[in-house]
């Protein structure tokens, strides 16, 4: 998302999957995105002074841990951290928005993955009205800041929206209700929330069009193929890691020299 640019979700299909028409035609592309994705979270960990920071937030259903196992697969998982950020706890809640997530950015080397994250208190609250307008409001650009800063140190901050339609949500939670072995991912209460379904939708178009920055963008990943979304949030990660361009550090010694016997 262009930085200033006003988003209208209504006015972008969820179902895209632009030139391609099947998940047969991108398995080869995918493949070849994520081997290298790997080669440079290698270089990422050797090199230890900078850290990606992915950041995931959706309806429910659209994704954010299938992404986050289709898309990393390949890398060492000594060298990602995931975070799934829930109902905030009585300690969390007796500070500020922002402290909970300040512990979790992950440190350098690392690739960080945050499953929802500091803008469920622009979302849910707001939703939800357990906040006066006065204070969440002022929290968009209190994000903002809190980014540039991660930013202006060694943090590469991307965020991806994951698109879904309220029509592919009912097929999902209907796909989990009908299998035994995805029971435990049924919530009753994600009813409640797919009944506010209006409501999250401004209120996520207010976060993708006010905290697009060009030093923490937006992307909006339509999410309803499961196959395409993957592709698109590979693709990111990958350019995000091309554009960091990590480099394995020199030895500190002569490799010539060393004699193993």
């Amino acid at each position: 998302m262009k930085p200033g640019s006003k988003v209208d979700l209504k006015g972008i299909d969820p179902g895209d999957t632009r030139p391609y028409k099947a998940a047969e035609e991108i398995q080869e592309k995918l493949g070849h995105k994520l081997e290298h994705i790997a080669r440079m979270q290698e270089r990422l960990y050797a090199e230890g002074k900078q850290a990606l920071l992915v950041i995931f937030q959706g309806m429910d259903t659209s994704g954010k841990d299938g992404a986050t196992k289709s898309v990393l697969r390949e890398v060492n998982p000594q060298g990602v951290t995931v975070t799934p950020f829930k109902v905030p706890s009585k300690e969390e809640l007796a500070h500020e928005f922002l402290w909970r997530v300040v512990q979790k950015v992950p440190p350098k080397g690392q690739i960080g993955i945050f499953n929802r994250s500091h803008y469920e208190e622009v979302l849910v609250v707001r939703v939800h009205d357990l906040v006066p307008e006065a204070v969440w409001s002022a929290r968009f650009d209190q994000i903002n800041s809190f980014e540039k800063r991660l930013a202006e140190t060694y943090v590469r901050v991307v965020k991806v929206f994951l698109h879904i339609s309220k029509d592919e949500q009912k097929r999902r939670l209907t796909d989990r209700l009908a299998d035994k072995e995805k029971h435990w991912k049924f919530n009753p209460d994600d009813l409640k929330e797919r009944a506010l379904w209006k409501e999250y939708r401004e209120a996520y178009e207010d976060v993708l069009s006010k905290c697009s920055t060009k030093w923490a963008p937006w992307y909006i990943v339509p999410a309803d193929h499961k196959w395409y979304r993957n592709l698109a949030v590979a693709e990111i990660i990958e350019d995000a890691l091309d554009e960091m361009d990590p480099k394995f550090p020199k030895p500190t010694f002569d490799p010539a020299l060393v004699k193993i016997d």
